[in-house]
């Protein structure tokens, strides 16, 4: 026979789960909307189902680490969480082509060998390679890394804030967010209003196409030259940080 301790934990476990199937039934449309900003990213060879697959795990580890005492918004929790297991997947079953591959070492040999800050016209010219073939080599380097899921976010990413902050992080982030929009405004007008809608506005790749009237390929582009260039211009500042 139950007593009511028992009776009590079996109410908790029950409303826990509760919570749980909210959670995730409530940002199932989170995953479409992570992948729709992978897509410029994406491999051809990759399984889009496969990925929302992927990004739905994502989704229920995240809403069964979620501790709203701790994170200040599920949403911000579960987008790390969905992103980080869709790149996962990426990696695991699309393995870049070859060619793929020595474009990001080369890149990479070349960012180590640059005086800082280092701009993509600079690693085209250390190279031999287009602009574009670089800003694709940025992107794909994410996949060809072999960082935990859990560590994988936006550009710079970092898990999210916590509910709370120690004294004096406040102003930091923001003096970083002062520098950040300095950094921005300073870009050319294309990647400006690219990174503005796809960082401030969270749009996906797709939308951004259509207002910009560009293809997706060329948003996902200038997205990736913009934040390499941003990235490379805060690291070089006092207190400074990459966009996220």
């Amino acid at each position: 026979m139950t007593g009511p301790s028992g009776t009590v934990r079996a109410y908790q476990r029950n409303a826990e789960q509760q919570r749980r199937d909210e959670l995730i039934l409530g940002h199932l449309p989170l995953v479409k909307h992570v992948i729709g900003r992978l897509l410029g990213d994406i491999p051809a060879s990759a399984d889009a189902e496969n990925l929302e697959s992927a990004g739905v795990l994502g989704l229920v580890e995240a809403a069964a680490k979620f501790d709203p005492t701790r994170n200040a918004q599920f949403k911000t929790f579960a987008y790390l969480r969905i992103r980080g297991a869709i790149v996962d997947e990426m990696r695991r079953n699309s393995p870049l082509p070859q060619h793929v591959l020595s474009r990001v070492s080369a890149v990479r040999k070349a960012r180590r060998d640059l005086p800082h800050p280092v701009t993509v016209a600079a690693l085209a010219g250390a190279t031999g390679l287009s602009e574009d073939e670089v800003a694709d080599a940025l992107a794909a380097e994410r996949f060809a890394k072999t960082t935990s899921w859990d560590q994988t976010a936006e550009p710079g990413g970092a898990e999210p804030a916590a509910a709370t902050e120690e004294p004096g992080e406040e102003s930091v982030r923001a003096e970083a967010a002062g520098q950040l929009a300095a950094a921005i405004t300073a870009l050319p007008e294309k990647e400006r209003h690219a990174v503005t809608m796809y960082y401030h506005k969270d749009m996906r790749l797709k939308e951004i196409a259509e207002v910009m009237k560009l293809s997706v390929s060329r948003v996902s582009r200038l997205i990736s030259k913009a934040t390499f260039e941003l990235g490379e211009a805060l690291r070089g500042r006092p207190g400074g940080a990459e966009p996220r």
